[in-house]
């Protein structure tokens, strides 16, 4: 029923509780394939150019002049520690999951969490999207955000909500 399951980690634990879960349910409903995502932004940074002061092309942000070097122009570049850290992470889950015979595959995504995810589900269709959630609610929600709250809010493809060992229901 579930060929392709969506996972999103963030590296935490409370995001891990829900691969026991999805290791039963691909044993369980024959899955072809489980994809773990990690959503991060890219890291920005600039970096010393000599020549013309004018902007760089391609360049979203133009260029600046260096406040350390006067006549030195700064111009943006990503920097991919983030996503490195990400993928290490995930490839890190998927030998663990790959060892019990489980199909998987790894994607770090650019962009904001909720919307990364629901549109990845939808663009790859998957048929479940699994992850693990504080339970939070009231004013403890609103402060620290809800990504799965938001997630099962915009997605079309069904949601299974995974809540941690420990977390209950604030009232």
């Amino acid at each position: 029923m579930y060929k392709k399951i969506l996972v999103p980690l963030d590296g935490s634990k409370l995001a891990e509780c829900a691969i026991p879960h999805v290791e039963e349910l691909a044993k369980g409903c024959g899955t072809e394939e489980v994809i773990l995502v990690s959503v991060t932004e890219r890291v920005k940074g600039y970096r010393v150019v000599e020549g013309p002061s004018q902007p760089v092309a391609g360049s979203e942000l133009g260029w600046r002049e260096s406040s350390r070097s006067p006549g030195q122009r700064l111009t943006p570049e990503a920097f991919g520690k983030k996503e490195k850290q990400a993928q290490r992470y995930l490839d890190r889950i998927a030998k663990t999951m790959a060892a019990k015979g489980i199909n998987v595959s790894t994607e770090v995504l650019l962009w904001k969490p909720e919307e990364a995810i629901v549109g990845y589900a939808k663009q790859y269709q998957c048929d479940l999207i699994v992850m693990a959630s504080h339970g939070r609610s009231g004013p403890s929600r609103w402060a620290h955000g809800n990504v799965a709250e938001k997630v099962l809010k915009a997605s079309s493809i069904p949601v299974l909500m995974i809540r941690a060992p420990g977390c209950t229901p604030n009232t």
